[in-house]
C-alpha cells in the first residue's frame, strides 16, 4: 500500500486494501444508521416511557463494558480479516430475524434491548479486529488521513443517505429499515472477506499466556501511556455526555419540539453534515495545535452546543447546534483513534483499543439511563444541559494532556511493512 503526500496530509491510496476495507465501512454504517434511527422510532411506537426507551440504547453500549476487553485479546490472537467478516455473517442473520419479527408483528421493548446487546457484542471483536487491521492496510505517515477518511465514508453513509432514508423506508413497512440493514452486513462480509492481508506481525505470545494475562498487558499499556490515560479520561466523561443526549433526542424532538420523524433526521442529517466539515478541518486543526490540543478544542466548542440544546426551545436551533457538535465530534473521534493507533506497540493493538474503548464506552449506558431519568424528572430539554455538564468534566479531565502536545511515537517493524496490502 503506497501513500500520497507528506505529513498530516499524507493520505492512503484508494487501490488494493485500504479502498475494499473502506467500501465495506461505508456500506455497513448505511445499513448501521437505518437501524439506529428506526429503533429509536419503533421504541417509541411501543412505549410512551421516555426510561424504556432510553434502555434500549443503554442495552447497546452495555456488552462494551462485559465483553469490550476480551473482544481486543481475542481480536490480536485471530485473523483479523476472517474474524470481521464472520461477525458482519453472523449480524446479517440476527437483523434479519429481528425483521422477519417484527414484520409479523411480534416486536417488543424487550426484543429491541435483546438485539440491541447481541449486535454490540459481536460488535467489540468486529471493532477491534478492525482497529488493529488498518494499520496493515496504510502505512503509519497515512494514518490519520485513513482514519479521517473512513470516518468521513461513514458519516455521509450514515447521516447523509441512511438516516434521512429511514421515513421513507417506514413507509414500505416497519421491518424495511432492518431488511436492509441486514443485505449491507452480507455484502460488507463479502468486501472485507475479499481483502488479502499477510500474516499480522506480532511478537510471539510466551508459552502459557492467557487471556486474561493479555487483557492486563493491554491495560498496562494504556495506563502507562500519560496522554492516552487522559484522553481515555476525558472520552468515558464525554460518553456519559453523549449517552443521555442520544438516548433521549427523540423525546426532545418529537415532544416539546414537534419535531416529529422528519425533525428528527434534520437533527442527525445536521450532525453528518457538521463532521463532514470537522473532516475538512481537522488535518489544518491538527498542524496549528496538535492532536491532543485538537481534541481540547472539540470538548470545549462542544459544550457550548449542548448548552443551545438544552436552553433554547427552537427546532432550527437544535439542528445548528447539532451540526456544529458533528465538526467537533469528527475532529475528537478522527485524533484519538489516530492517536492510540500511533502509539501502540505492533501486535497490541487490538488491546489496547479494546481498552481504551470499554472504559471510554462504560459511561455510555449510565448517561442513557441518567438521561431517560432527567427527561421523565425535569423534562425533556434537561437531558442536553446535565451532557454539557459531564463535557464540562471531560474538558477539565483533558487540559493536562495538552500542555505541552505530547510527541507521536510511531511504532512500526518489517512485519508491518511486508504486510501491507497493494
Amino acid at each position: 500500500m503506497t501513500a500520497v503526500g507528506t505529513g498530516e496530509r499524507c493520505a492512503p491510496a484508494w487501490g488494493g486494501g485500504f479502498g475494499r476495507l473502506w467500501s465495506a465501512a461505508v456500506l455497513s454504517s448505511f445499513g448501521d444508521a437505518l437501524r439506529r434511527a428506526a429503533l429509536p422510532l419503533l421504541a417509541a411506537s411501543l412505549t410512551d416511557r421516555p426510561l424504556l426507551i432510553a434502555s434500549v440504547t443503554a442495552c447497546g453500549h452495555l456488552p462494551w463494558i462485559v465483553f469490550g476487553l476480551f473482544g481486543g485479546a481475542v481480536a490480536d490472537r485471530v485473523d483479523q480479516r476472517r474474524a470481521m467478516w464472520t461477525v458482519d455473517a453472523v449480524r446479517a442473520l440476527l437483523v434479519a430475524g429481528f425483521a422477519a419479527a417484527v414484520a409479523l408483528g411480534h416486536a417488543s421493548i424487550a426484543l429491541l434491548i435483546a438485539l440491541a446487546f447481541t449486535l454490540t457484542a459481536l460488535e467489540t471483536l468486529f471493532d477491534n479486529a478492525a482497529t488493529a487491521l488498518l494499520p496493515a492496510l496504510v502505512g503509519p505517515e497515512a494514518l490519520g488521513s485513513a482514519n479521517a477518511r473512513l470516518m468521513t465514508g461513514q458519516r455521509v453513509a450514515g447521516g447523509l443517505l441512511g438516516a434521512p432514508a429511514v421515513p421513507l423506508l417506514l413507509g414500505a413497512g416497519t421491518a424495511a429499515p432492518f431488511a436492509a440493514d441486514a443485505a449491507t452486513f452480507l455484502l460488507a462480509a463479502a468486501l472485507v472477506a475479499s481483502l488479502r492481508t499477510g500474516a499480522p506481525g506480532r511478537e510471539p505470545r510466551p508459552a502459557g499466556s492467557t487471556l486474561r494475562q493479555e487483557i492486563v498487558g493491554g491495560l498496562r499499556a494504556l495506563w502507562r501511556d500519560g496522554a492516552l490515560r487522559n484522553l481515555c479520561a476525558a472520552t468515558a466523561l464525554c460518553n456519559i455526555g453523549v449517552g443521555a443526549l442520544v438516548a433521549t433526542l427523540v423525546v426532545l424532538i418529537t415532544g416539546p419540539l414537534h419535531g416529529g420523524t422528519g425533525g428528527y433526521a434534520a437533527a442527525t442529517t445536521a450532525y453528518t453534515v457538521g463532521s463532514l466539515a470537522g473532516a475538512a478541518v481537522n488535518g489544518r486543526l491538527v498542524t496549528r495545535l496538535g492532536r491532543t490540543r485538537a481534541v481540547l478544542l472539540a470538548g470545549t466548542v462542544q459544550t457550548g452546543a449542548l448548552v443551545v440544546m438544552g436552553t433554547v426551545r427552537s427546532l432550527p436551533a437544535l439542528v445548528a447546534a447539532m451540526a456544529v457538535f458533528g465538526v467537533m465530534g469528527m475532529v475528537w473521534n478522527v485524533n484519538t483513534t489516530t492517536l492510540m493507533q500511533q502509539r501502540t506497540p505492533a501486535g497490541m493493538v487490538g488491546r489496547v483499543a479494546a481498552a481504551f474503548r470499554t472504559l471510554a464506552v462504560a459511561g455510555a449506558p449510565l448517561g442513557a439511563l441518567l438521561g431517560g431519568a432527567a427527561a421523565t424528572a425535569w423534562g425533556a430539554g434537561t437531558p442536553p444541559l446535565l451532557a454539557a455538564a459531564f463535557f464540562v468534566l471531560s474538558v477539565t479531565a483533558l487540559i493536562p494532556a495538552g500542555k505541552p502536545d505530547v510527541s507521536v511515537g510511531v511504532h512500526q517493524d518489517s512485519a508491518a511493512t511486508a504486510r501491507r496490502a497493494g
